[in-house]
């Protein structure tokens, strides 16, 4: 619990960075556009190429499979699970909570967990898992926002978006066993280190022009209800169900309970989708994700 602590306090802090420099005028609405612009387009691509040529496959198939159906599984459910419970919401408000259900905070704040609980088999574990997410976020996650109907269109816009390119490159380089030349992989990684850094500065930004009375909001707290206990609640008992390990079972249940990804936030941003209310969800569900991981820490181990 000590790393999800510490993890928590660098995300907060990050964030009042952010908070602090809007509110001073260091950056204007302009900035705050074009630093999102450069999270999406350019250092997110970064961190998802270099989590998958870091990944290594060597250990039993079995997991590996066996976490990979699960993960494949769960963002299927979360799809209909986005749409059924939240289809009475206004439109801002459910494209929100839609894309928060897809994509969670896992990899950020799941990889440290999980190489805490399980160690490196953890790690590795995680870094499967996540391999279905990452695909989702963008090609069924990403055309939540968009709300294209054409889907030649939206198709063409996925395909083409630098985040799933960075996937279609990224699953080929670990498959291959390839990599990047060292200073062309260096490159890579620094910019993708950035990318906490900036997804909570921007998330500060949009928060610093929000009335944090507005943070008494019945909706944020039940979507928080619904990701950090619900779904995870659901993919517990259909895991017991599975002839799966505790090691695959907890940590795809651990990974199911994570926060709202920062994503969320930043895509709304770019699309003009209520940010203040995305941000809402991304900062209420990271600050209750504390004591919850902590209760199914204790389940499941």
């Amino acid at each position: 619990m000590s790393s999800v602590v510490s993890l928590q306090i660098t995300i907060f802090i990050l964030t009042g960075v952010g908070f602090v420099v809007r509110r001073i005028g260091l950056v204007n609405q302009a900035g705050q556009k074009m630093l999102a612009s450069l999270v999406l387009n350019l250092i997110l691509p970064c961190n998802i190429l270099k989590a998958f040529i870091s990944s290594s496959l060597d250990g039993s198939v079995n997991e590996y499979l066996g976490v990979l159906l699960i993960a494949i599984g769960i963002q299927l459910m979360a799809v209909v699970y986005g749409h059924v419970v939240f289809r009475h919401h206004s439109e801002g408000h459910r494209k929100c909570e839609q894309y928060a259900t897809i994509c969670p905070n896992a990899g950020f704040i799941g990889n440290p967990v999980a190489e805490g609980i399980w160690g490196a088999e953890g790690l590795l574990l995680a870094s499967i898992y996540l391999i279905p997410q990452r695909i989702m976020m963008w090609s069924t996650g990403l055309p939540v926002f968009s709300g294209s109907h054409d889907r030649k269109q939206t198709a063409k816009k996925v395909l083409l978006h630098p985040c799933i390119i960075a996937c279609e490159i990224g699953i080929v380089f670990m498959l291959l066993h390839w990599t990047l030349p060292g200073p062309v992989m260096s490159a890579v990684s620094s910019l993708g280190n950035c990318t906490t850094a900036f997804s909570m500065l921007v998330v500060g930004m949009i928060l610093a022009q929000m009335d944090l009375k507005s943070f008494l909001d019945r909706q944020v707290w039940l979507f928080c209800l619904h990701r950090l206990v619900i779904i995870p609640a659901i993919i517990y008992g259909v895991c017991l169900l599975l002839p799966v390990s505790a090691t695959v079972r907890g940590l795809c249940v651990i990974l199911s309970a994570m926060p709202a990804g920062t994503t969320t936030s930043l895509l709304a941003q770019q699309y003009n989708m209520e940010p203040e209310f995305a941000t809402k969800l991304v900062i209420v569900t990271t600050l209750m994700s504390l004591p919850s991981l902590f209760v199914w820490s204790l389940i499941l181990v």
